[in-house]
């Protein structure tokens, strides 16, 4: 599903704030795996997501989707495959405009573009039901602005917007690291019943360490721009908070 080889980036190469965030990464994931990154701040772990969804070029190396060399592909051009949540709940949606247009955006992504998307009753009716599940009474508020909801109603709605259609690989990048607890609980219930009923491929960047004993089947620390803990099954369902919290001193 997802290969990268040889993974390098530099930033500012050759300059005095020169960076390496990745060094030589190899890692291969597979067709439903939910993989759950943690390190500590300029790990690497956002450069790694941003190299997947193609919001940047590998400095070296290459990155293969479902078998396909997508090294060069720019990020809209892999859209058809990755997904997006972001920290921001802000930076998902379009705030001015409402719930239904929000979701036709969502749905231009990966669709030709006609003008009917978004539009007719037999999509009005898909919208409202796919919200009726989030359990948050939004279903009835279609037309009420994004940009008046909360950020916990506003990330479930983008997570929900971001699984609508064709999507195979979602990437998470601290999805509730701007949230307060309860709206936090809310958004990573849904993200976990999302992954499961579409069977997505996941990558969940935290720094919440009871949410990475909480969700995944798989466990990769980053630091100094490398892999330095990759753990699968048992070995990640038997860790405990206290040993995860000496990985980082």
């Amino acid at each position: 599903m997802i290969e990268l080889r040889h993974i390098t980036k530099t930033f500012n190469r050759g300059e005095v704030n020169e960076v390496s965030a990745l060094d030589d990464v190899s890692l291969t994931i597979e067709a439903g795996e939910f993989v759950v990154l943690v390190g500590a701040n300029g790990s690497g772990k956002t450069t790694l997501l941003n190299v997947i969804a193609g919001a940047v070029l590998p400095s070296a190396g290459s990155v293969f989707l479902h078998g396909e060399d997508v090294t060069g592909l720019p990020e809209y051009k892999r859209s058809r495959w990755v997904a997006r949540v972001f920290q921001d709940p802000l930076g998902g949606t379009a705030p001015e405009l409402s719930i239904l247009d929000n979701f036709r955006l969502a749905a231009l992504r990966t669709r030709r573009k006609k003008l009917t998307i978004g539009v007719t009753e037999p999509f009005k009716a898909s919208v409202r039901e796919k919200i009726a599940g989030l359990g948050l009474g939004l279903e009835d508020k279609l037309h009420q602005p994004m940009g008046t909801l909360s950020g916990g109603q506003r990330q479930a709605l983008t997570l929900l917007m971001s699984v609508m259609d064709h999507t195979d690989i979602l990437l998470l990048d601290e999805p509730t690291a701007a949230l307060d607890p309860k709206s936090a609980e809310v958004v990573m219930e849904t993200a976990g019943r999302l992954i499961g009923q579409y069977n997505l491929t996941t990558l969940f960047i935290t720094h919440n360490l009871r949410e990475t004993q909480r969700f995944g089947n798989r466990l990769i620390q980053m630091a100094r721009g490398s892999i330095a803990r990759d753990l699968k099954g048992k070995e990640k369902k038997g860790l405990k908070l206290e040993e995860m919290y000496e990985w980082f001193g």
